[in-house]
Order: structure tokens, then sequence, then C-alpha cells
């Protein structure tokens, strides 16, 4: 079934509001399935839930206690149909750079005095930070400057026996470029039995998850990326990778409970909306049984398809012009290379400072962000060209509104 964009865009109370908005990867918009379910998690977590009238397999057992703990619960299980797994290997967390560092203390009795760590340049800085601060030294795996693109091969160089973690992004949240997470978990295998974790959070919104597919230890996720609550999760292969960590707190405590934090229940309210919103954006029949599973993975893939469309017309009408540089696409380095994309583009207008850009595109009703500074643009040669705007698309984006963008961008170049 075709993907119905202004059926999904019924689903976003705040699109009323006069704004085109192209910037998901600073702001999501929520949607209102997930506003109205936090609020009533927020008047609801304290109270406690009657009995049912008959207990079987199925009902919960939660008796006696505040609603908060369901809440929980099912924060859990909708992480855990995110990426394909059980919930007993869902971590929840306040945010992602939290659950990095209890990550990095809790591996500490698989580090010894060689042991190496290999981070990406691709990398969010915060989770860099996090990881940095493992005793153990660091080795970097670098990106492509012509693209962005993050060359699996390298990792055949990095990583050796001594190497114990290493961490990744699925994709580059303000390039676009994806990971070939699945090519560098093979490098990884082939030469050590180093733990691989992937921030799936710039990924998740665009695409179904897979731990099949990519192969690695433990996925991340941002849930308030996809337009949900300001809650994270770290996701594990399987229940055995616990047992060699150590405990953050009561050294009692086994499995998942290693690694616990605190979240509210009032917040982990929304996971399972933002999920289940998702699992709805296309009325597509799902293989098999229709799970919340099956359902998110066929409604993700006709999201995929149309997203990738609007993907390619902003790529194709913004390359047109000729004082635009998309960064990682434009220029004789990134000339004739095919690089996976998810629609997200940084961009730049020859001669035009990247603040004028920016102000242009607000002055015609386009929300967008400046492209910060960082060592990865400066050696891209973003700087050269006076700065640069990031856009992305959301789910409920149209051709408009990227014929609204050129027009504008067009304006200027």
């Amino acid at each position: 079934m075709a993907y119905d964009v202004f059926h999904v865009r019924g689903l976003y109370t705040s699109l009323s509001d006069g704004w085109t908005y192209l910037n998901a990867h600073d702001c999501p918009q929520i949607p209102e399935r997930v506003s109205s379910a936090v609020a009533r998690s927020f008047r609801m977590s304290t109270a406690v839930a009657r009995p049912e009238p008959v207990a079987g397999s199925h009902s919960r057992d939660n008796v006696g206690k505040p609603e908060g703990y369901s809440l929980l619960s099912d924060a859990h299980a909708a992480v855990a149909d995110l990426v394909g797994v059980s919930p007993d290997r869902v971590v929840l967390g306040p945010n992602l750079h939290t659950l990095y560092s209890a990550l990095a203390a809790a591996m500490r009795p698989m580090f010894r005095h060689n042991s190496t760590v290999v981070l990406s340049k691709l990398d969010r800085p915060e989770l860099t930070a996090a990881l940095g601060r493992i005793d153990a030294r660091v080795r970097w795996a670098e990106p492509d400057l012509g693209t962005g693109e993050l060359p699996a091969w390298q990792y055949g160089e990095l990583v050796d026996g001594t190497t114990r973690l290493i961490s990744l992004p699925a994709a580059h949240p303000l390039l676009g470029n994806v990971t070939p997470v699945a090519d560098v978990v093979d490098e990884v295998r082939e030469r050590s039995r180093a733990w691989v974790v992937v921030d799936a959070s710039a990924y998740a919104p665009y695409r179904a998850i897979s731990f099949d597919e990519w192969g690695a230890d433990v996925i991340a996720v941002d849930i308030g990326q996809m337009g949900g609550p300001e809650i994270a999760a770290l996701v594990f292969r399987d229940n055995a990778m616990f047992t060699r960590m150590e405990s953050l707190g009561d050294s009692s405590l086994a499995g998942r409970d290693k690694l616990a934090q605190s979240v509210s229940p009032g917040l982990a309210g929304g996971v399972s909306a933002t999920v289940e919103h998702y699992a709805s954006l296309a009325d597509a029949t799902p293989r098999g049984r229709a799970t919340r599973r099956n359902r998110l993975i066929a409604s993700m893939a006709e999201q995929e398809r149309y997203l990738n469309g609007l993907r390619d017309d902003l790529h194709t009408f913004l390359g047109t012009l000729p004082a635009v540089h998309i960064v990682g696409v434009s220029g004789e380095a990134a000339g004739g290379v095919s690089v996976d994309r998810i629609p997200r583009v940084t961009f730049g207008v020859r001669g035009v400072p990247g603040q004028t850009v920016y102000q242009r595109l607000i002055d015609n009703g386009i929300v967008a962000t400046e492209a910060p500074a960082s060592e990865l643009f400066d050696a891209m040669g973003v700087p050269d060209l006076g700065g640069a705007v990031t856009v992305s698309l959301g789910p409920f984006n149209t051709a408009g509104d990227i014929n609204q963008l050129i027009r504008t961008v067009a304006s200027l170049a």
C-alpha cells in the first residue's frame, strides 16, 4: 500500500502552526499519540491498578504496585520490539551519555593493562567522552573526508586481540551517511571477541533495526530522537553478556539490573506509544502474525521507500544549484561515489555565510539548523564555505516542503 503522507501529517498536531519543519535531527516533532500517552502516564504512574478478576499466564504481576511498574515494563517490551529481541536484554536510562558511562564502568573487569578500544570520529562527542574514560588505549576509526563514510576495511588494521570495545554510529546524524555495520562486525569478528556497540539513534527513525542483520553486541537508541520522550536504551545481544560485567549497585543484582538506571515512569509511558506510532505510519500488511514487531517492519519499509524518494529529490535539486555545496556529496573527492544515506543533508552556499542561509530559511517559514563546528566539518572544508546548514526529513514531510526549500536556497544561490 502507498505511503499516505497526509494521513501521517494528521498524527502531528504541531504541524498546524505554519512552519515547515526540516529539523528532525535536532528537534523531532512529537506525535499526538506520544504526548497524550506521556500526559496520562504522569497522571497514573502513582496510582495502584486494581487486581485483575482472573489470573493467567498473560496477566500482569503488579497487584498492589503503582501503575509506574507496568509503564516501565511496557517500555522495555517496546524497545525490544524496536530492535527484535526479548525485553530482558533492554536497559533503560535517561540519556545515552549516562548509559555509555554505566556500560564503561560495568565492563571494568574485562579490561587489562594493555587493552584497547576503537572509537569513531563520527560518534557524537558526548558518547566518545563517556567511553574515553575507560582505562585503555584509544584507537580512532577515521571517516573518508570526501564522503563522510566510515570504511569498514580500516577495522582490520585497528582491531586485534587486545581490543575490548568498538563504538560506531549506524548513521551520521548530520551528513546522513549510513555505516556498513555488518561489514565492520565481520572485520572485528575475524580478529577479536570485542564488543561492538552501535548507536542507532539517527538510523531508527527511518529504517527497521535488526540484530541479526548487523551482528552487533550492543545497540543504543535515543527514543527522544524518534519524537518520543527523553529516554534512551541499551539493548544487548544475549543475557550471557551481563555475567561478564560488574554491578554498579548492589553486588547481588543480576542480569540487566547490574546496569539499572533511574527512569521516570511518567516518561517511560511514552516509549510504547512511540514504537506503536512508527508501527502504524503505513497500513502495510506484515509478514506472518500481526505482532507489533512485524507491523513495525512493514510500516518502516513503506516509510523508507517514501522518504528515499524525497531524499533523492533533495540531493538532485540542491545539486543543480551551482553555488550550493552538499557536504560529503559535492566535489571531486565525492564525485561518482555511491553512499547509502538517510534523508539528512548538510549544505552551504558559496559566498554566503551559513548564518545568512539559516536566516533566509527562517524568514521563509523553514526550520533548519546551522551546522555546528566540529573537527570533522573542519576537515571536510565547511569553514571554507562560510558555514553550513543542516536539514532533515521527518515522516510527515512532503514534496512541497522540498520545493519550498529549493526555491528559498535558489534565491541566494
